[in-house]
Formats: structure tokens, sequence, C-alpha cells
């Protein structure tokens, strides 16, 4: 019974409870838009990514990201536990994954 009363033991639990509920639905409502898509026609940005001149896009998108991330994890101190390199792999393998992705997307397309 605790659990189900601890946001409103406080204005300050409240807020946070507020907040996690605004972030939770934000992370589901483009989630249920994407699910609830009809297959009929697509938006223009969707048909912009899935041309046949997306490949370069993406594969500069792929450059880009290598260099970045190349240069800027050795900028950064990698000593201790303080340090942000690990934030900054993270950062790192979450959207080389996601511009990977894009770059099999454009060029295996079907």
């Amino acid at each position: 019974m605790q659990l189900l009363l601890a946001p409103f033991a406080g204005p300050l639990q409240f807020t946070i409870f507020a907040t996690a509920t605004v972030l939770a639905l934000l992370i589901i409502f483009p989630a249920l838009r994407a699910a609830m898509s009809a297959e009929g026609r697509q938006p223009r940005w969707v048909r912009a990514i899935t041309a046949i001149s997306a490949r370069y896009l993406f594969g500069a998108l792929f450059v880009a990201w290598a260099v970045v991330f190349g240069i800027g994890l050795q900028l950064v101190p990698h000593e201790g536990a303080s340090s942000p390199y690990g934030a900054l792999g993270l950062i790192a393998l979450f959207t080389g994954f996601f511009v990977m992705m894009g770059l099999l997307w454009a060029v295996i397309r079907d």
C-alpha cells in the first residue's frame, strides 16, 4: 500500500511521479502512432530516406559518426569512474547502431 501512495507523500514526490508519467507518454505516443499507421502512402521524409540515393546519405552519416566519435572518444579523459568516457561510448553505441541499421535498410531496401 505504501508503494501505491508514495507519489502523494509530498509535493516533490508528486512532481517526480508526474514528470516520469509525462516522459513515459512521450515515449509511448510515437510508437502508438507508428503501430496504428496504415500501410498506404508514405510521408515525404520516409520517401526521401528510402530513395535510391539514401545509401549515400547513410554512408556519409556513418563516416561522420566514425570521425566524430573516433576523435571525440580520444579527447575525453578515460581514467577513473567519474570520467565522461563511458557516457560518450554509450551514446556512440546507440547512434552507431541506428546509423548502421539505416545504412543496411537503404542498401538492401526490399
